[in-house]
């Protein structure tokens, strides 16, 4: 295994076990580092190339590269006016979600995770699924379940650039069953356009 893999495989490792597993996180994470932070020379580089070591600043310096990170480039934002509203999310889909998503993860800014929802059992996905139909019909998302949590761990011992870190988003469970539900959706829509040629590209089609 190269050593990018190995990293790649260790950050996954840590992602899961921030939540149910620190000790064995912070562990993992001076393997990588050698050191027990994530960063692990306590500064970082600014856009500029200027040393950065203020936390305040570092803080804002990682804001300043996510946004850039994530923003859109496109010129034009067609809004479409026309009624695309769909049936009604039904607690199959929401059970069905359940089903796709791992176990382990960390709950991001909101702490309900997928096992709590799980051990509620019917009452607990009749809740969700109310609470997700409420957002589907308005089209507001609560800004709590908009926000992420972002980690960066650094790809090798010593490193001072943002790029030179893989970054690790932490959602809201919530947040991710109401985007399965609508990637399922589309998938449902899609497939059937999909010619048998490019089943290899498709989950559950084998060649």
């Amino acid at each position: 295994m190269s050593k990018e893999n190995w990293i790649n495989e260790k950050c996954k490792e840590i992602e899961q076990q921030r939540k149910h597993a620190p000790q064995t996180m912070y562990r993992n994470i001076e393997e990588i580092t050698g050191k027990r932070t994530f960063f692990s020379t306590g500064c970082i580089k600014a856009m500029n190339g200027d040393i950065i070591i203020d936390k305040e600043k570092i803080l804002e310096r990682w804001a300043e590269y996510i946004r850039e990170l994530f923003k859109d480039d496109r010129k034009d934002h067609n809004i479409m006016k026309n009624n695309f509203a769909g049936p009604p999310i039904m607690k199959e889909e929401v059970e069905t979600a359940l089903k796709k998503m791992k176990h382990g993860k960390a709950t991001g800014p909101v702490n309900i995770s997928v096992e709590l929802i799980e051990a509620l059992e019917d009452f607990g996905i009749g809740k969700v699924t109310h609470f997700l139909n409420e957002i589907y019909d308005t089209g507001q998302i609560p800004t709590d379940l908009s926000k992420s949590i972002f980690i960066a761990l650094p790809k090798k011992p010593g490193a001072t650039e943002c790029e030179i870190h893989r970054t690790i988003s932490l959602m809201s469970h919530i947040t991710k069953i109401l985007l399965k539900i609508i990637m399922l959706r589309i998938r449902n829509k899609i497939k059937p356009e999909i010619a048998e040629e490019q089943c290899e590209f498709v989950e559950d089609t084998g060649t």
